[in-house]
């Protein structure tokens, strides 16, 4: 007799509590709903059950696919973005090398001296990072809101760029190349078991590669279960004001 395979990736375990015979089981799906750690999963002997183990390598997998997966480039497509490349050739020398990964070849920083508006008060950039996944989700609606809002308030926008095999400190070379006031750089976040789909804002005014990684505020979580991208779009508005208005960021920026 046939049987259907389900795809366990698909099961919602925010409230499924799969201890046999619990002695509170509301209680347990109580702490489930408070926390994405994998609680209430019962054991089998001294081992994981068998689909607590399933998911394990489930979710392990899905953060592998969103190391090693490319962004769709429709997505970059629909913003307007210039497209360049730092020096790291493939996904795996990005991987072993992160320092090719902050750093352009003098053809592509020509490039981007040639092709993007200078001297501006915000410099957005989209970076890969570690999650295509990231990029892909929560990109559109986030980006959108930042412009938006940046825009209305009357700041000189630059053009936007996607970097390819990004690290967060490409931000401070474009800052250099195109004398940028405030540079923001979106980047997908390392994965790990509770999601593939977390993106994180950095911020620097005037950033440099002279600066240490202080100089940068940062928001983090953003996906579905974390920070909403809508919710996270105007949250960046409001900090690059301030950090815009204040001329600094990082720990010399003072928050109230």
């Amino acid at each position: 007799m046939n049987k259907e395979i389900y795809d366990i990736s698909q099961v919602d375990y925010t409230s499924r509590v799969t201890i046999t015979n619990p002695l509170d089981q509301e209680a347990c799906a109580r702490i489930k709903r408070a926390t994405n750690a994998r609680v209430c999963v019962g054991r089998c002997g001294t081992s994981l059950r068998t689909e607590t183990y399933l998911r394990y390598l489930s979710d392990h997998a899905a953060a592998m696919d969103a190391v090693w997966k490319h962004v769709d480039e429709k997505t970059i497509d629909q913003l307007g973005c210039i497209k360049v490349q730092t020096l790291a050739k493939n996904k795996a020398e990005y991987i072993k090398r992160p320092d090719l990964g902050r750093r352009f070849s003098e053809e592509t920083a020509a490039f981007i001296k040639e092709k993007c508006r200078h001297d501006i008060d915000v410099q957005i950039i989209i970076g890969d990072g570690l999650s295509a996944y990231a990029i892909e989700h929560n990109v559109p609606d986030t980006y959108q809101i930042l412009e938006d809002g940046l825009k209305s308030a009357g700041y000189i926008m630059g053009t936007p760029i996607f970097v390819k095999y990004a690290r967060v400190a490409t931000m401070d070379k474009i800052s250099e190349y195109l004398n940028a006031m405030l540079s923001i750089i979106f980047i997908g976040e390392r994965p790990g078991l509770i999601t593939n789909e977390s993106m994180s804002i950095y911020m620097a005014y005037q950033a440099s590669s002279d600066k240490p990684e202080a100089q940068r505020n940062l928001i983090s979580n953003i996906y579905k279960n974390g920070i909403p991208p809508i919710e996270a779009g105007a949250q960046a508005v409001q900090l690059a004001e301030l950090i815009y208005k204040n001329k600094k960021s990082g720990i010399d920026l003072k928050m109230k």
